[in-house]
C-alpha cells in the first residue's frame, strides 16, 4: 500500500493500541490508506507483524502491554525517535470478561480495569507529553455499556465508564492549557470481532446479526467503527472535542 498524498490524514503519525485485530486492525488499514504513518502496538506479535508486512512501509509494529507504564514510555520514546511527533492516538486495546456484580471476582475487576481503564490513563498522559507541541487527536474506545450498563458485564461496563469520564477530563484539560489536543470517545454497541465472537450461539452465522441483514440489528463491522476513527483523527473534526459518539445503529434512541 502506497502512502496517499491526498488522504484525509496525510502526513500524520498515528499510534493504534490493540491494532493487530478487530477494530484496531480495521483502523490501521484505513488510516494507512488515507496517508498516515501508523505504529501498531499489541501483545500479539505474530498478528501485528503480519498486518504491518501486509500493508507495507506506512505501517510498523511494536510489542506493547498497554497495562505497563514502562512499556508505554518505551513506545512513546520509539515514536519520538522515529518520527519526532504523534498526531493521532487511538486507545483501542481492551478485554471483555463476563460477570455480574454477584459473580465477578476482585481479580476479574482488577484485570479488566488494568487493560481497559489504566492503560487509557497512562496512554493519554504519555501521549500528551509528545503531542502537546504540535497538537493532535486522542480517540478512546469506550462502549455503549458505559452509557447503559450491562448486568452481565459489570467490570467491563465500569471500565468503559471510566474511559468516558477520563476523556472528558482530558478534553477539558488540553483546552484549558491551549494544547490543541482533542479527546473524544467512541461508544460502539456490538461489533463482529474475535473478542465478541465467543458469545454467539454455536452454529450461528454472525453476519445474520448485522445491520446489513436487518436495520433493527445491533451488530456492525469493525470497518464501521474505523470510519468514525478516521473522521475524529482528521482535521475535518477539528472543532469536535469531549464528544461521546455512539455507534449503535440507533439502539439507544429506541424506547421499546
Amino acid at each position: 500500500m502506497t502512502n496517499n498524498k491526498n488522504g484525509r490524514v496525510h502526513g500524520k503519525v498515528a499510534l493504534v493500541t490493540g491494532g493487530a485485530k478487530g477494530i484496531g486492525r480495521a483502523s490501521v488499514r484505513l488510516l494507512a490508506a488515507e496517508g498516515a504513518q501508523v505504529l501498531i502496538s499489541d501483545v500479539d506479535v505474530a498478528a501485528g507483524e503480519a498486518l504491518a508486512a501486509e500493508i507495507g512501509p506506512a505501517v510498523s509494529f511494536i510489542r506493547h502491554d498497554v497495562s505497563s507504564e514502562s512499556e508505554w514510555r518505551q513506545v512513546i520514546a520509539h515514536l519520538r525517535e522515529q518520527h519526532g511527533r504523534l498526531d493521532i492516538l487511538l486507545n483501542n486495546a481492551g478485554i471483555l470478561l463476563p460477570g455480574s456484580i454477584e459473580e465477578a471476582t476482585l481479580e476479574d475487576w482488577h484485570k479488566v480495569m488494568r487493560v481497559n481503564a489504566d492503560s487509557v490513563f497512562i496512554g493519554c498522559r504519555e501521549g500528551i507529553a509528545l503531542m502537546k507541541q504540535t497538537g493532535g487527536s486522542i480517540i478512546n474506545l469506550s462502549s455503549v455499556a458505559a452509557l447503559a450498563g450491562r448486568d452481565d458485564y459489570m467490570a467491563y461496563s465500569a471500565s468503559k465508564g471510566a474511559v468516558a469520564a477520563l476523556s472528558r477530563s482530558v478534553a477539558a484539560f488540553c483546552r484549558r492549557r491551549k494544547y490543541r489536543i482533542r479527546c473524544n470517545t467512541l461508544h460502539p454497541d456490538g461489533v463482529l470481532t474475535d473478542m465478541t465472537s465467543g458469545g454467539f450461539p454455536k452454529g450461528l452465522d454472525p453476519t445474520r446479526l448485522t445491520i446489513d441483514s436487518d436495520p433493527m440489528n445491533r451488530m456492525c463491522l469493525p470497518e464501521d467503527v474505523a470510519g468514525s476513527v478516521l473522521f475524529l483523527a482528521s482535521d475535518e473534526s477539528r472543532a469536535i472535542n469531549g464528544v461521546e459518539l455512539r455507534i449503535d445503529s440507533g439502539q439507544m434512541v429506541m424506547s421499546i
